[in-house]
C-alpha cells in the first residue's frame, strides 16, 4: 500500500499545501505542547492536548507529501500515514493508535481513566513526532517550512 493506494480507495484526496498552512499546523503542535504541561489539568486532558499536538504533526507531514485524509476515519487514517510520510516505526504507530482509542474513551464515555503516566507517555510521543516531523519537513519539504 501507498498514499497514492490511499487515495485511490477514497481513503485521502490530493491537498496542494502551502508554508503558511505547514506553519498553522506547527504553530498548534507548538501551542499544544505548552498547554499539555500546565499544573492543574487533569490527565485525561493533558493526554487529550498532547494526542492533537501529535494529530497536527501528523496532519502536517500529510499535507507535505500532497494528501488529506478524508472524514470516515480520519483521526485514524492521519495516524496510519505516519509510516508512508515520515517512515514512522509501526511500534510507534501502533502507541499513537492505542491512545486514539484511550483518548475516544476519556474524551466521550468515562472521565477519570487516564493515568499521569499515560498522559506523561502520550505527551512523549508527542514531543518526539513534532521532533520527527519537523526534521523530515527540513530533509524533504524544506520549502514548506517559513523563514
Amino acid at each position: 500500500m501507498s498514499l497514492k493506494d490511499w487515495s485511490k480507495n477514497g481513503w485521502l484526496f490530493e491537498h496542494k499545501t502551502s508554508p503558511a498552512e505547514i506553519t498553522e499546523l506547527l504553530e498548534i503542535v507548538k501551542r499544544d505542547m505548552a498547554d499539555c504541561r500546565l499544573e492543574g489539568l487533569s490527565a485525561d486532558w493533558r493526554l487529550n492536548i498532547a494526542y492533537n499536538a501529535a494529530l497536527q504533526a501528523a496532519t502536517a507531514a500529510l499535507a507535505a507529501c500532497g494528501y488529506r485524509a478524508s472524514r470516515d476515519a480520519h483521526h485514524y487514517r492521519v495516524i496510519q500515514s505516519l509510516a508512508f510520510t515520515i517512515g514512522a516505526d509501526s511500534s510507534v504507530v501502533r502507541r499513537f493508535d492505542v491512545f486514539r482509542k484511550k483518548r475516544n474513551i476519556s474524551g466521550y464515555d468515562r472521565a477519570g481513566m487516564v493515568s499521569d503516566q499515560e498522559a506523561g507517555e502520550m505527551i512523549a510521543l508527542a514531543e518526539q513526532l513534532g521532533q520527527d516531523v519537523n526534521s523530515w519537513l527540513e530533509s524533504h519539504r524544506a520549502e514548506l517550512l517559513e523563514k
